[in-house]
């Protein structure tokens, strides 16, 4: 059976950044204008950890205001690459220096295992570092126009798109955050942050490092609040030129049409259904413990979980039974304790999402394999689960889950598996597992998502663009592709003859 959840080293008291917050504005710590406020809950223990202001529309404009003053005004976008590059460069290494409690205040917040929280931050740090780079290569070209009648000399300008939202998950919270405020700042933009009302608390401290660091004040601004109404109004904002989004397919699909009013850039990365495919030639072993991780991190709360497994059928038995021996195995507990292996879900809500999801599918004619429960009264913890063989039409199979749960399909050839993997809305993620180096290639042309790991899971590089298929998102972050949606290209064209004029 499943470790019993202890609760031993969740005192929350001595960490920075938690308890009672107030949004960042013009570097200046304020609260909601309503004077509204929202709970922060602690999802190992279901305790209250602190407050932030219930952000609304009236408080999206004052951000909003600062943001474009800075950016009109020149105060960031101004500064030449080389000295945005050593900015940025000091907010990296304050992110070092502040590793531990970075760490501490992320699990606090979202219940993930310190272990994990270490390894996000450290990867924040370097997602800076990557971007500082580009902050001194924003070249354009340079062209020879064809004309017989003038000569001129004409060029490009990459220019910043000008003040840009950005809305982050619950999820991954400082991860993301820089996932997108890193190439905003790199490329010259303002920006305003709208954290998930239910962990706010890493984007607002490393708002404050970034300032530390030298960002001029009023370029980064964080608004807390509720989706459907700080984040619908960034949306729908027309001094906002630009919006990065990371959430759920259908909220993504909301951004979209409030986008419409003013034509503004649009970055999506949203919801995953990512398959798990493992062949009888495969390493089982490896298989069987990459498979498990792929989707019990985090507890599942991860847009690539690999949530659907593909067995073929000669090793079904032994890939399921392999998989739900680790499930049972691993030890559920507070993300602050660094013996613990699966953290909490991030709020009640989500919790008693994943457990009806689950008994849908029991309902829904699949095998409960392992697990399906909730875990103890205080916290909100759930059992890793699998459920074996579910209808193809159950909502286990089409729904992103976002929980610890996995459904186990046999197959029997590489058609059948095909067409299974790619029988989704989304296309964000898949992985293969074979030792035959033919059949993986051949495989990763077929399968429609984003990324496709061969004999690995949640492989990801700052160099490598990170997107999705279908309704998996628009766009990518990440690599140089993350840069361009914080860039718009101006052509110049100077006649360095007299050129006729059309009435002439």
């Amino acid at each position: 059976m499943t470790t019993a959840v202890t609760h031993e080293g969740t005192d929350t008291t001595g960490i920075p950044g938690s308890g009672d917050q107030l949004m960042l504005i013009d570097e200046e710590r304020v609260p909601a204008l309503s004077g509204r406020t929202i709970d922060v809950f602690n999802p190992s223990t279901g305790d209250l950890i602190g407050t932030t202001p219930d952000g609304e529309s009236a408080d999206v404009d004052r951000a909003v205001a600062v943001a474009a003053r800075t950016f009109d005004e020149r105060v960031w976008q101004g500064l030449s690459g080389a000295a945005r590059q050593k900015i940025l460069w000091r907010a990296a290494e304050l992110i070092e220096e502040h590793a531990t409690e970075l760490a501490a205040l992320e699990s606090l917040n979202n219940g993930m295992v310190i272990p994990m929280a270490n390894v996000l931050i450290a990867t924040a740090a370097e997602t800076i570092r990557y971007y500082a780079g580009w902050a001194t290569k924003l070249y354009g070209v340079t062209s020879e126009i064809s004309s017989p009648e003038a000569q001129f000399h004409s060029y490009t300008l990459r220019e910043p798109v000008g003040v840009c939202a950005l809305i982050i998950p619950w999820n991954a919270p400082s991860t993301l955050t820089v996932q997108k405020l890193a190439p905003a700042l790199a490329a010259g933009c303002s920006v305003v942050v709208k954290p998930s009302e239910e962990t706010p608390f890493t984007a607002l401290r490393l708002a404050e490092l970034f300032e530390e660091a030298g960002v001029p004040r009023g370029v980064i601004n964080v608004v807390t609040g509720y989706g459907e109404s700080a984040g619908a109004a960034l949306a729908a904002h027309d001094k906002v030129a630009k919006i990065a989004f990371t959430g759920s397919t259908e909220v993504g699909k909301l951004i979209v049409q409030a986008a419409t009013g003013n034509l503004k850039k649009v970055t999506l990365e949203l919801g995953g259904k990512s398959p798990v495919i493992v062949f009888d030639d495969a390493d089982l072993e490896a298989a069987i413990a990459g498979a498990a991780n792929a989707i019990f991190m985090h507890s599942g709360q991860i847009c690539a979980a690999g949530s659907r497994l593909y067995v073929q059928r000669s090793v079904f038995d032994k890939v399921v039974t392999g998989i739900a021996e680790i499930a049972q195995g691993l030890k559920i507990g507070p993300g602050s304790d660094p013996t613990t292996q699966i953290g909490p879900i991030v709020s009640e809500k989500q919790l008693d999402r994943v457990l009806s999801l689950i008994a849908s599918g029991i309902e829904e004619g699949a095998e409960l394999i392992t697990g399906g429960e909730r875990v103890g009264d205080q916290g909100y913890y759930v059992q890793p689960t699998i459920l074996a063989d579910p209808n193809p039409g159950a909502r286990v199979i089409k729904e992103e889950i976002f929980g610890p749960v996995l459904t186990a399909i046999p197959f029997d050839d590489i058609d059948d598996v095909v067409a299974m993997a790619n029988d989704t809305t989304y296309g964000l993620g898949a992985a293969i597992w074979t030792k035959d180096i033919n059949k993986s290639h051949l495989l990763a042309k077929r399968i429609q998502a984003g990324f496709v790991w061969l004999n690995c899971h949640y492989v990801l590089d700052n160099s490598l663009p990170a997107g999705g298929y279908k309704q998996s998102g628009w766009g990518r972050e990440l690599g140089a592709e993350g840069l361009d949606p914080y860039l718009q290209t101006k052509s110049v064209f100077a006649a360095l003859t007299r050129a006729p004029f059309l009435n002439s």
